[in-house]
């Protein structure tokens, strides 16, 4: 093309000549010439009088630009291709070309794109997946005058990005992000997304000592020096390990902002710590300035092949190198993520670590290339991290829904995993010391606190409402959990047994419905009772329902638990039973009842026998109860030969059985009975074997109706009065 023929195509006009060809709807697409900030351009020249025409950004870039020139671009490389491109010449040369926002004019001039703070990848020429669209993205996120990303067609994306910029909103439009050919990530990195914004270290740590203790629920700490945390600073803040403890328990580990110096050696932070600390403990200070303000949305991103692999999380696994995921965030702040759907990620679609006060929302994850390999196919990851919120989200075949890991005051809302059958596990928390969080009207396997000792397996205050699976594990050293109207469901294909598990540590249950129910015992932390109302079990056969190291008490109120069948009691601390419902079936094992105090109080029990195993010295108590069985064998109430002394207490009860079986049949050892106001209906009351010297019996105010009884004689320790008998 001769250079007459190019000014023919860039040629200048009249501002009256641009209104006339374009018209006023042109401008207003083309929207206000935004000054350029003084770092990149000067100002719109005042008075200009040309504006430049080009039909494509390849045509203008042949023209030398001037400062303060308007160029008014057709379209990147047809008109219409990227809309309307409103251009600022500016003659300095320092100032980068990127090919969308910061075009090379001649002669070492640039053309600065024009806008109101969002920009499309079709600015750089991006139309599709053709073309890898890491430059573009590249450039606008570093471009400070870029506010918004928007993208109106499938992207490709083959980089690992690292970002530092603050507030900016990227808006992929619902298109697919694809990620195919993309570079390799580095070992065990779940940091290596398409998209990692991270904040800047300060290269200032403090560590010191504790000079006082750090009480449980302050916000008030003891610093060397006040004066170096200036308010609105940010630091990673961490512990050393506990003493004896794993290579990685620490209790706390956040980041957090300085919000008050109170005095020469105190500052208040943003956090009420959820773990008390003792005088002499070690913290470590890493100040930060943190990204902030980020928000990512509307995509649909498919990860990078190949997806054949070791099948059980073996290593090597090289998928962890090729595979891709599209976010992380780490030293964030209000970084918020939503309406991104994924398949076929490795690491978590979107992974968090030192992060605080933010949102994911209606995310989901399905098909991930593996449930097994630590770390890899989940939805979202929280590691370290502060006051967020994960709902509306969903998660099929996947590992996690959601992780939260050292983490506090969070809440998950409204999630939904499915795919147990392969696998997943949608809730779980890593068991480093989170505390503080809540998930409501969610469904999927809970695991809680469960990682394993390096890291401590402790929680604190984990409250779930509204929660239906197949399974829920909550057994390690989990202080202060509160579940209400949990449904665990079992399912043939999982967990046929329903499996709820739980931490006699302060645990509160209300409206729970499970099978097999486990109760165990690994802290001793909480100050409120372990409670269970309003509650329903189906018991398997040979449940340990109280574990051995139980030893604070364990109160059931207005439960029914059925499927009674050789049920275990193990544990040494009181078991009580409130106007509970207990039944198993006719012809099950004898229920065995090791705990150090035993009531039933009100309530019926039926096709149950009790038998106390006296492994150590037990109170046996029973008042109001209704007992009834249809076996034609056996004893309701009976004890081992244990060595243990046992004193009975049984008031008001009411007992019917056929011939053949007994009440009450107390055959061995020491007991101290008491038996007031009963009524036993047919079978058999056997009490003469159990009670020679030393052991004592009130049997009193009973009625008995066509019993066959078999009681010690009157005497000093025994003493049988106003007893009705009837045929």
């Amino acid at each position: 093309m001769s250079r007459s023929d190019a000014d023919a195509r860039v040629r200048s006009t009249s501002r009256r000549a641009l209104v006339a060809g374009f018209g006023a709807v042109a401008l207003g697409a083309a929207g206000s010439l935004a000054a350029a900030s003084p770092a990149q351009a000067a100002p719109t020249a005042a008075g200009a009088k040309d504006i430049t025409r080009a039909d494509s950004v390849s045509e203008l870039s042949r023209r030398r630009a001037r400062d303060g020139e308007v160029a008014i671009v057709a379209g990147y490389r047809t008109p219409g291709d990227a809309g309307l491109l409103v251009y600022v010449g500016v003659e300095a040369t320092d100032i980068e070309a990127n090919g969308g926002t910061v075009i090379a004019g001649k002669r070492g001039s640039r053309w600065l794109l024009q806008h109101d703070g969002t920009v499309d990848f079709r600015v750089f020429g991006i139309t599709g997946p053709e073309t890898a669209a890491d430059d573009a993205l590249a450039a606008m996120v570093n471009d400070v005058r870029v506010k918004r990303i928007a993208a109106s067609t499938d992207l490709l994306f083959q980089r690992r990005h690292r970002f530092t910029r603050s507030h900016i909103e990227i808006d992929f439009g619902g298109h697919v992000i694809t990620t195919d050919g993309i570079e390799a990530n580095t070992h065990d990195n779940p940091f290596g997304a398409v998209m990692f914004f991270t904040g800047v270290s300060r290269d200032v740590v403090v560590e010191h000592r504790l000079a006082e203790a750090w009480p449980e629920l302050t916000d008030a700490v003891t610093v060397p020096d006040a004066a170096a945390f200036p308010v609105d600073s940010w630091w990673a803040l961490q512990c050393d390990t506990v003493a004896g403890g794993g290579a990685d328990e620490r209790e706390i580990q956040r980041f957090v902002r300085v919000t008050q110096q109170i005095d020469g050696t105190h500052i208040r932070i943003d956090y009420l710590n959820g773990w008390p600390l003792d005088t002499g403990r070690k913290l470590i200070w890493c100040r930060m300035d943190p990204v902030e303000g980020v928000r990512i949305s509307n995509m649909r991103f498919l990860g990078a092949g190949p997806f054949d692999g070791p099948t059980d999380g073996s290593f090597p696994d090289s998928r962890e190198l090729t595979g891709s995921h599209p976010i992380a965030f780490e030293y964030a702040i209000h970084c918020d993520v939503a309406d991104v759907h994924a398949s076929r990620t490795w690491w978590p679609v979107i992974m968090r670590r030192w992060n605080t006060h933010f949102a994911t929302e209606r995310c989901s994850v399905e098909n991930p290339p593996t449930v097994f390999y630590g770390g890899a196919g989940y939805l979202t990851q929280q590691i370290y991290s502060l006051y967020g919120r994960v709902s509306d989200c969903t998660s099929s075949n996947a590992r996690h829904l959601n992780d939260l890991t050292a983490s506090a005051y969070c809440i998950v809302e409204n999630c939904h995993g499915d795919g147990d059958d392969q696998g997943g596990n949608p809730f779980t928390t890593h068991g480093q010391y989170e505390h503080d969080l809540t998930f409501i009207g969610c469904s999927g396997l809970m695991d809680i606190a469960n990682s394993g000792a390096q890291w401590g397996t402790a929680a604190k205050r984990i409250t779930v409402r509204d929660h239906v699976c197949s399974w829920f594990v909550a057994g390690t050293k989990i202080s202060d959990l509160t579940l209400e109207n949990v449904r665990v469901i079992g399912r043939s294909t999982f967990d046929p047994q329903a499996t709820m598990t739980i931490n006699a540590d302060g645990a509160q249950l209300r409206g729970c419905t499970a099978g097999l129910l486990a109760i165990g015992q690994r802290s001793t932390r909480s100050s409120r009772p372990t409670t269970i109302e309003d509650c329903t079990f189906a018991l398997p056969k040979d449940q340990v329902l109280i574990q051995t190291p139980v030893t604070v008490p364990v109160s059931f109120a207005r439960c029914t638990i059925t499927g009674i069948d050789g049920m275990k009691a193990r544990g040494s601390g009181a078991v009580e039973f409130v106007d509970c419902r207990l039944s198993g079936p006719a012809t099950g094992a004898p229920a065995e009842l090791g705990a150090s105090r035993v009531t039933i109080r009100g309530g019926t029990v039926r096709d149950v026998v009790l038998t106390a195993t006296a492994v150590r010295d037990q109170a046996i108590v029973l008042e109001g109860v209704e007992l009834s069985t249809e076996r034609g064998e056996g004893a309701m109430l009976s004890r081992a030969g244990g060595a243990g002394v046992i004193t009975w207490r049984l008031s008001g009860v009411t007992s019917t059985v056929p011939k053949g079986a007994a009440h009450v049949d107390i055959g061995a050892g020491i007991n101290h009975a008491r038996v007031t106001g009963a009524q036993f209906v047919g079978g058999r009351l056997r009490l003469a074997a159990g009670f020679s010297e030393p052991s004592t019996l009130l049997y009193s105010d009973a009625v008995e109706r066509g019993v066959e009884t078999d009681l010690p004689a009157d005497g000093e320790r025994v003493l049988i009065a106003d007893v009705l008998k009837t045929a």
